[in-house]
C-alpha cells in the first residue's frame, strides 16, 4: 500500500494512493458508509499503532463522481469515517502537488460532505473553501456527571461539533490531559442525552475556545476528535463550525479575517461569506509539510496486522 504522510499544523495526514479496498461506485457518501461498515480492519491497520498513531487521519483516494474534481477522497481516523477534514484537505493538496498531480492554482476535490475548492498558493500553503456550515442550536445544555451543566453551541462544519466558549479550563499544552478527559465526558453525556444535530448526526467532536490576551490571535482552541485524540491543528471543520457561530451572533462580519490558534500554537487564517441556505461558506488557509513517502506492508502472519486494539486512543 503506497502512502504519503504529511502534517498540517502538527496534525498528520496519511494519503493512501493505492492498495485500499474496492468501494464500488456511486455517491461518495455511500462509499464512505461501505468503508465504515465493511472495512474496519483496513482502517484500523492503517491508522492504529504500530503503523499509525491516534492523531493521524487517513485520506483514501477514490474516483470522483464529479468530472471537474481532481480526485475524490474519503477521510477516516482510528475510530470513525469522517464527512470532511480540513487539515486533511490541506495535507492532501500539498501531497498531490508533491506528486506532480496538480499545479499552483484552484482545484476541486470531492468529499462525502460535498465538493470543496482548494487553492494551492505555494508548495506548503493551501486555502480551502469548505462546504456550507451552520449552527443548529445555541446554548445547548449537557449534564456531565461530576461536572454539572455544560453549555455549548451545536454546529456543523463537515463534522458535528459541541463548541464551549469560554473554555472551562485554560487551553494550554500542560492541560491537554485534563481537557481531553473533560471533552470525552461532555461528548459521552451529549450522546446519552441526545444533544447533537439529530438522531443520525450525534456530536463527534468537542471544542473548547479560549482567549489569547495581548495577541493578534483571535482565539485558541482545543479540539477532541472521534478517536479521543486531540487535534494538533486548529481543526478545519471545527473552525468552519465556529465561523458559523460567530456569524450567527454577529461577532464577525463577512470577509473579515481572523487567526485561529491550536492548543500547540499552530494557526489557520479564517473568514467566511454568507451561504445560500442561511449558513456560511468558510475559507481557511494553512500550511502542510510532507514527512514521508512509503509502502505499508501487511504480513498475514503479523499478529498486529490490523492494528493494536486500544480501550482509549486518547493521548496527552
Amino acid at each position: 500500500m503506497h502512502v504519503v504522510d504529511s502534517h498540517t499544523g502538527g496534525e498528520p495526514t496519511r494519503v493512501i494512493l493505492d492498495g485500499g479496498p474496492d468501494l464500488g461506485t456511486g455517491p461518495l457518501a455511500e462509499r464512505a458508509r461501505r468503508l465504515a461498515r465493511d472495512h474496519t480492519a483496513f482502517c484500523n491497520g492503517v491508522m492504529r499503532e504500530p503503523r499509525g498513531q491516534p492523531a493521524m487521519v487517513g485520506a483514501l483516494l477514490v474516483p470522483p463522481t464529479d468530472p471537474e474534481c481532481v480526485t475524490g477522497v474519503i477521510y477516516f481516523d482510528a475510530d470513525a469515517v469522517l464527512g470532511m477534514c480540513g487539515h486533511g484537505t490541506i495535507g492532501l493538496t500539498v501531497t498531490l502537488a508533491h506528486l506532480g498531480r496538480i499545479a499552483p492554482g484552484t482545484h476541486r476535490i470531492e468529499t462525502p460532505a460535498g465538493v470543496v475548492t482548494v487553492t494551492l498558493i505555494d508548495a506548503h500553503t493551501v486555502q480551502v473553501t469548505n462546504i456550507e456550515s451552520r449552527r443548529v442550536k445555541k446554548a445547548a445544555q449537557v449534564v456531565v456527571p461530576e461536572v454539572g451543566i455544560v453549555t455549548g453551541d451545536v454546529a456543523y462544519g463537515g463534522n458535528w461539533f459541541f463548541i464551549v466558549e469560554p473554555s472551562p479550563l485554560p487551553v494550554r499544552p500542560d492541560n491537554i490531559r485534563a481537557l481531553t478527559d473533560l471533552a470525552v465526558a461532555i461528548r459521552t453525556a451529549a450522546h446519552a442525552q441526545g444533544v447533537g444535530g439529530g438522531p443520525e448526526t450525534p456530536i463527534d467532536h468537542v471544542i473548547f475556545q479560549d482567549e489569547v490576551p495581548g495577541s493578534d490571535v483571535h482565539s485558541r482552541n482545543f479540539v477532541l476528535c472521534p478517536d479521543d485524540a486531540y487535534d494538533r491543528s486548529p481543526c478545519g471543520t471545527g473552525s468552519s463550525a465556529r465561523l458559523a457561530c460567530l456569524a450567527a451572533d454577529g461577532r464577525l462580519a463577512p470577509g473579515a479575517e481572523i487567526t485561529q490558534q491550536s492548543v500547540i500554537g499552530s494557526t489557520y487564517r479564517l473568514s467566511y461569506q454568507p451561504g445560500p441556505t442561511g449558513g456560511v461558506i468558510p475559507t481557511l488557509t494553512g500550511q502542510a509539510f510532507i514527512m514521508a513517502e512509503s509502502t505499508l506492508v501487511f504480513d498475514p502472519e503479523d499478529p498486529f496486522r490490523n492494528g493494536i486494539p486500544t480501550v482509549s486512543a486518547g493521548n496527552g
